[in-house]
């Protein structure tokens, strides 16, 4: 793969595309926050979307689904400044990027999880079939690309390790994919209870049902994709979002020898992480 020059910047030593700006980049830690703006946090291709339409349901109509913090040109911050309602904020920032007012404000957070494997396959899809990300010569470069962290928002390990590190100090929600894919109702339990949002069981299901997979999966397909509505910094193309969403499909790519250098790469990186200890890799 090669960092083509029109595609992808390096900021803070992380691979950005294009879509996020540089001048946008360096203007974050200026934003302003507010103390009800709730944010959604994943690295990249790990369900973001998922939580955005959970949010939907859990605040219909209150509330802005803003694009993420990190994408586009630096006027987008002052649109999301003159948003008059709560504010729903999604970003694949790390915790060192995030801008400082979220932090000052203790601004509820809730962080997706999903296992590195499936992330790396659901990846290198997604790095095959964008055209606002570079080329890649095949799965074997590109997953020792992904191991040493020079693939778009940098290392999964790092992102996942960082915001783990200051978990305490947001009153972070941390969500494991895997876990929401096993009991989804349990999932939107916890979500609601950490918002404080008084929700009943018949709710709950009515939720489920409309962010199932297979659902939002055919709402995509039905409907037209509007630019500048996404909740995704490395596309505008809601049909490239949705691709399989099983656990364990990254069985079918891993040689035996890539799962053991994985496998090894994961131990000694995420050795001190409470969080990995209770990733589920397979259904």
């Amino acid at each position: 793969m090669t960092l083509q020059a029109d595609l992808i910047h390096i900021f803070n030593g992380i691979p950005f595309t294009t879509r996020s700006s540089a001048e946008l980049l360096r203007s974050l830690d200026g934003f302003q926050a507010r103390e009800d703006d709730l944010l959604l946090i994943s690295y990249p291709k790990s369900g973001t979307h998922w939580l955005a339409e959970i949010m939907k349901h859990l605040y219909p109509s209150k509330v802005s689904l803003t694009p993420p913090i990190e994408f586009g040109e630096v006027s987008k911050l002052e649109e999301l400044n003159n948003m008059t309602t709560k504010r729903i904020v999604p970003t694949h920032l790390n915790y060192a990027m995030l801008p400082k007012d979220f932090k000052a404000k203790k601004c509820k957070a809730i962080y997706i999880i999903r296992n590195p494997k499936d992330t790396a396959v659901s990846l290198f899809h997604y790095y095959r079939d964008n055209p606002n990300l570079p080329t890649i010569e095949g799965w074997s470069t590109y997953l020792d690309l992904f191991l040493q962290g020079e693939v778009v928002c940098g290392s999964w390990f790092d992102h996942v390790l960082g915001w783990e590190e200051h978990r305490n100090e947001m009153g972070t929600l941390f969500l494991y994919y895997e876990s929401m894919k096993k009991d989804l109702f349990q999932s939107v339990r916890k979500i609601s209870n950490y918002l404080g949002i008084n929700i009943n069981d018949s709710e709950i299901h009515d939720i489920c049902k409309k962010t199932s997979f297979s659902e939002m999966k055919d709402n995509v397909e039905k409907e037209n994709s509007e630019p500048e509505n996404t909740v995704c910094s490395l596309t505008s193309n809601k049909r490239l979002i949705f691709r399989k969403g099983t656990v364990g499909d990254w069985k079918h790519y891993f040689t035996n020898k890539q799962n053991r250098l994985f496998d090894e790469t994961c131990e000694t990186k995420m050795d001190s992480s409470s969080l990995a200890k209770h990733i589920l890799y397979e259904d």
